[in-house]
């Protein structure tokens, strides 16, 4: 993902910002706006969080429904619903 300049602001400052279409960055509550290095360091940042978190997006796309985890359960008990789950943990470990 690609994290904008608003985007590491907002991380920095909180999202009292604002920014009128093509216009300058409006900050609010008296915040102190970053430096340029700073919103260049937090998008690295950011990206790294995100990068990070591949295997959770990975993981989440292919686990079961929550009703499907729970009829897992039900029917077959919790180490069969264990070791469900645990195909797509070992598919995604993290990092």
């Amino acid at each position: 993902m690609i994290f904008s300049k608003m985007d590491a602001i907002r991380s920095l400052v909180g999202n009292d910002v604002s920014q009128p279409l093509g216009g300058d960055v409006i900050y609010h509550k008296d915040q102190k706006p970053p430096t340029e290095s700073e919103i260049d360091a937090e998008i690295k940042k950011l990206e790294a969080e995100y990068d990070a978190q591949e295997y959770a997006r990975k993981r989440q796309a292919e686990y079961p429904t929550i009703g499907d985890q729970l009829d897992e359960i039900y029917h077959n008990g919790v180490d069969s619903w264990k070791a469900v789950i645990k195909q797509t943990k070992d598919k995604y470990p993290k990092g």
